[in-house]
């Protein structure tokens, strides 16, 4: 019987199922990695510790479910977007993978954004902005910061590339994941050249372009030897990992939205057509699903919010064995009222993305009073989220694409 694998690699895990070709899934692994912040507006991890997550979930869930690795037909990828790993022409590592919540190439965005028309730049990527957060203006920060790294990247692969290359050797990606780069005509569905000159690469630098769920090559040796699959599995590309999520729970189709509350808080809208906001407040980008096109608005922290909450102030939580220290909080928090006695949190630890872009934004508890206790901040904390989710809910109403069901993943 033939079984589906898929690696999932998040921004603070990645992540391993095994499936049944009727979707039931079979096996889980779940391995976590800290994120390196070296300087201020920083933040970094290196590419093998990704590959390693991987190796050992795909182990784990092979072990778990008895199923042999020649059994496994197909892997298939999905990813965190913007991040990116400067790659020689070995196949080597140059330096740590530059993570999407990395905010250090804002004089490079801004010197993207003199030489660009934003509009037409809009409606050639879907990016309502030229900022930090995309691959383009980090490469510049290479070529200027680390003009050695920059000479010698003979790829500069996104994260789901660089799993693809890790299994088959090929450099591939696909629109969903690579349209974060800042570079991708999603229109033509092609390498936008005239972008990619003002960046200072050529399309040689990147990875082939395919579509969504296509065959790319198969396991390596060397790669089936650390994972343990065959040779004769065939990997497959996937998707940006919200739109992934989307595709799953139905999300196909105008009239349903889904939103994930993971480390960030992302919302897709399926829209059929590409739908531009005249304000540039929201990204439009290529569905997974062929010929569909979505809105994605996000927040860059959300469940990261509550991470860093229970890193910093959980510590009574944390040492408890006997249960999870999310939940602990949670239920602290159930014993405020809604609105929390008037604490405010503003949730922007890294920036704030939408609708109002500002990399500067940072956090914020507003309203501490005496009387307000730990549960209090849980609970402002949960609620800064919510906030959000309804902000982001009311911009999608108003650019005329309807909203019929909410699908919470």
């Amino acid at each position: 019987m033939p079984y589906l694998l898929s690696i999932d690699g998040g921004t603070t895990s990645t992540k391993v199922a095994l499936f049944d070709t009727d979707g039931r899934m079979l096996a889980l692994a779940l391995n976590e990695y800290q994120l390196l912040t070296p300087a201020v507006n920083q933040v970094e991890l290196p590419g093998p510790t990704y590959w390693q997550a991987a190796v050992k979930g795909v182990r784990e869930v092979l072990a778990k479910s008895g199923v042999k690795g020649r059994d496994v037909a197909a892997v298939g990828i999905t990813t965190q977007g913007e991040t990116f790993i400067p790659m020689d022409a070995q196949g080597r590592e140059l330096r740590n993978a530059i993570v999407w919540l990395d905010g250090r190439a804002v004089e490079e965005a801004e010197d993207l954004k003199r030489a660009c028309d934003l509009d037409a730049y809009f409606r050639r990527t879907g990016l309502p902005d030229i900022n930090g957060v995309w691959a383009a203006a980090k490469i510049m920060w290479l070529r200027t910061h680390e003009p050695d790294v920059y000479r010698r990247a003979a790829k500069f692969p996104l994260l789901e590339d660089y799993f693809i290359f890790k299994l088959t050797g090929e450099y591939a990606t696909e629109a969903s994941v690579s349209m974060s780069a800042g570079f991708l005509d999603i229109i033509a569905y092609d390498w936008w050249d005239e972008m990619l000159a003002k960046v200072g690469i050529g399309r040689e630098r990147l990875s082939r372009l395919c579509h969504s769920a296509e065959a790319v090559g198969r396991v390596s040796r060397r790669a089936a030897d650390e994972t343990g699959l065959s040779e004769q599995t065939v990997v497959v590309t996937g998707a940006l990992d919200q739109t992934a999520g989307a595709v799953g729970a139905g999300n196909i189709a105008p009239g349903i939205i889904t939103e994930t509350t993971g480390t960030a808080l992302a919302v897709i809208a399926t829209t059929g057509r590409p739908v531009f906001d005249p304000k540039r407040r929201v990204l439009a980008a290529p569905h997974a699903a062929r010929d569909e096109f979505i809105l994605l608005p996000f927040a860059q922290t959300a469940g990261m919010t509550f991470k860093w909450f229970r890193d910093v102030f959980g510590e009574p939580e944390k040492a408890r064995k006997d249960a999870d220290a999310y939940d602990l909080l949670t239920k602290l928090a159930a014993n405020v009222p809604p609105g929390s006695d008037g604490l405010l949190m503003l949730p922007h630890l890294t920036g704030s993305s939408c609708p109002v872009f500002n990399p500067a934004a940072r956090g914020a508890f507003i309203g501490i009073s005496l009387s307000h206790t730990r549960g209090h901040f849980v609970r402002a904390v949960l609620e800064s989220v919510a906030f959000m989710l309804r902000e982001i809910v009311e911009l999608v109403l108003e650019l005329g694409v309807p909203v019929e069901r909410v699908r919470s993943m």
